[in-house]
C-alpha cells in the first residue's frame, strides 16, 4: 500500500490525522478535502486509518497489558493515594504540575512505556489555562519528544520550513539557518501553547533538542529561567513572542538566542 509521506505527502500527514479524528476546522477540512480528490495515495491511507477505527471498535477488541507493566501501574496509583508526608517549612511543596512531570520523566527511560507516558501528558486531566506560560512550554517541549511528534516538516531547508507554515497559522516566523553556528535547523510543526496556535521551530545543538515557539505578542522583556530541570529563553521582537527550551547549558541556549536575533535581523 502506498505511504503518503514517502509520495511527497508527508505535510498532509498531520491534517489527515487530524480529519480523521474531526480535529480540523471548516477551512481546514475543505483544504484537505480538496487534496483528497487529487492524491490517491492520502485516500489510501485514509480508508486504511478509518479500517482500523473500525475493527478496535468492535466487542471484545481490546489490548491487555503485560503483567509487569500493569503492576507499575497500580504501585504508582497506590502511592499517589498515600497521605503525604509532612513538607519541612524550608522546602516548598511540589506543585500537582511538578509531580506529573518528574513522573513522566522516571518512566519514559523505558521504551514500552513511552507511549503511556506521553498520553498521559496529553490526557491529563490539568486546566492548561491555569498553567503559567512556562509550564506549557515545558510540557510541550517534553510531550513533543515523548509522542515522536518533534516534526511536522523535517528539513534543515529555512526556504522550505517557512512557507510550510502558511495556512497554518495566521502569522509568518521568521526561520533562519544556524548551522554554522552549531545550530542546525531540524524542522517544523504547528503546537498550542497560550490558548493559541503557536509556531515550533526545531533546532539541535550536540545531540540535544531546542524548541523555539513563536506566536505574536506584544514587546516583553528578556526572560531567563531555568524550569522542570530545563533552561528557558523568553524574548520578543518584530510583533513576536519567542520561547526556547532545551536541556543544553544557560549558555548555549543564550548563545542561540543571541544568534536567532541577529540571524532574523530582529
Amino acid at each position: 500500500m502506498s505511504d503518503p509521506e514517502k509520495e511527497g505527502c508527508a505535510e498532509w500527514t498531520v491534517m489527515l490525522h487530524g480529519f480523521v479524528d474531526g480535529e480540523l476546522d471548516s477551512v481546514h477540512a475543505a483544504e484537505f478535502e480538496s487534496h483528497l480528490a487529487t492524491c490517491p495515495d492520502c485516500t489510501d491511507e485514509m480508508e486504511r486509518l478509518y479500517a482500523v477505527r473500525r475493527r478496535i471498535g468492535q466487542d471484545g477488541v481490546k489490548w491487555q497489558a503485560p503483567e509487569d507493566v500493569r503492576s507499575r501501574i497500580m504501585e504508582t496509583l497506590s502511592l499517589a493515594d498515600r497521605p503525604a508526608s509532612p513538607i519541612p517549612r524550608d522546602v516548598p511543596a511540589e506543585t500537582g504540575w511538578q509531580r506529573l512531570v518528574r513522573f513522566v520523566r522516571q518512566w519514559s527511560y523505558v521504551p514500552s512505556l513511552a507511549a503511556l507516558a506521553a498520553s498521559l501528558l496529553l490526557f491529563v486531566n490539568v486546566s492548561r489555562q491555569d498553567l503559567p506560560v512556562q509550564d506549557e512550554i515545558v510540557a510541550s517541549h517534553v510531550r513533543s519528544m515523548l509522542a515522536s511528534h518533534l516534526v511536522d516538516v523535517e528539513t534543515s531547508d529555512q526556504h522550505t520550513v517557512k512557507p510550510w507554515f502558511n495556512g497554518k497559522i495566521d502569522f509568518s516566523p521568521p526561520v533562519v539557518d544556524l548551522a554554522a553556528q552549531g545550530f542546525p535547523l531540524v524542522g517544523g510543526r504547528v503546537d498550542y501553547i497560550d490558548g493559541r496556535v503557536v509556531a515550533a521551530l526545531i533546532y539541535r545543538r550536540h545531540g540535544h533538542v531546542i524548541n523555539l515557539f513563536v506566536w505574536p505578542g506584544p514587546p516583553a522583556r528578556q526572560t531567563t529561567s531555568t524550569h522542570e530541570g530545563y533552561n528557558l529563553d523568553g524574548w520578543s521582537g518584530g510583533g513576536l513572542s519567542f520561547w526556547a527550551i532545551s536541556d543544553v547549558s544557560a549558555a548555549d541556549l543564550s548563545a542561540f538566542r543571541d544568534d536567532f536575533f541577529k540571524q532574523a535581523g530582529l
